[in-house]
């Protein structure tokens, strides 16, 4: 049972249930109260329902072989679904942002602050324990698409307390003189929310655009490959590395007259790798006659000398 809950298909699953009651709940809510705050919320949980469920997808697609036409797999779908997430939720904050500010200037919007107290404490309560059970998975059990899904589900939990609070204070409000402020607390916290979580996103987004354009790995990465390249007698510039999905892939120059094979070479990175979150693929090549690093890495100044 333990292992049933771990796996990475079951907690997208989980993600996409609870995603899919805060969206139904939200949207009604937010719609029988006139909330921009609460159908924020509700269009925000949405849009994770069906990019869980995309994700899920995708998590399938990843984990089958290469075929004809696709020769390589499926990695490249990971860092794709991120991104398509990341730029969805983008979107949903731009345009709650928008409508905010439109109802901003027109006088406000007059709700139930009872109610909706009620709503975010029940959102709260509920976003919390999803976001406890996907970190209690990724300590565990690190991968990419939970890792996506534990950031969308930490901005909905801290959003929804943000929510709270807000609506806190707009009752407060209400109990003195300026009661008649109250009416501007639903459009405020929507443009103080989405102008603040349109960051997270926007991270996620080029985080993910920089594997598919196979940029460097991130710098913890970068250090183990190094680290392992040393104790094989084997300096950083005769490897390329970057990483693609679930692979880390690294591309190994190594002198014609090199001490240790190539197979023994390739077998020391894959022991020492073997802790990494990502799967090394590793490809060991005989350098040329010109040399053992590649010219890519070259300082530009060294370049047509």
């Amino acid at each position: 049972m333990r292992y049933f809950f771990l796996r990475e298909n079951t907690s997208l699953m989980v993600s996409a249930a609870f995603a899919a009651v805060f969206a139904a709940a939200g949207i009604g809510w937010g719609l029988w109260m006139g909330s921009l705050m609460i159908l924020f919320d509700g269009a925000y949980s949405l849009v994770s329902l069906l990019l869980s469920l995309l994700a899920i997808q995708a998590g399938r697609l990843v984990r089958r072989p290469g075929n004809v036409r696709f020769p390589f797999g499926y990695a490249a779908l990971q860092p794709l679904v991120i991104a398509v997430k990341g730029i969805a939720i983008m979107l949903v904050c731009l345009l709650s942002f928008a409508s905010a500010v439109r109802a901003l200037v027109t006088g406000g919007t007059d709700i139930q602050t009872g109610m909706a107290l009620l709503f975010t404490a029940i959102n709260v309560v509920g976003c919390g324990i999803c976001l406890l059970y996907l970190r209690w998975v990724l300590v565990r059990q690190r991968t990419d698409l939970v890792h996506a899904e534990y950031q969308q589900w930490s901005m909905d939990t801290l959003l929804s307390a943000a929510v709270l609070a807000g609506f806190a204070a707009a009752f407060g409000l209400e109990q003195t003189r300026w009661a008649g402020l109250a009416v501007y607390a639903d459009p405020v916290m929507v443009i103080l929310v989405s102008g603040y979580f349109v960051l997270v996103p926007l991270r996620m987004t080029i985080g993910a655009l920089r594997e598919l354009l196979l940029a460097a790995p991130p710098h913890e990465l970068q250090v183990q490959v190094e680290r392992a390249l040393n104790n094989l007698g084997l300096d950083r510039k005769q490897a390329r590395v970057t990483k693609l999905g679930p692979y880390l892939l690294i591309e190994l120059s190594v002198a014609r007259r090199h001490k240790t094979s190539k197979g023994a070479v390739r077998f020391g990175l894959y022991r020492r790798l073997a802790g990494l979150p990502v799967r090394p693929v590793v490809l060991v090549r005989t350098a040329s006659a010109q040399g053992d690093v590649w010219p890519s890495l070259e300082t530009p100044g060294r370049r047509g000398g």
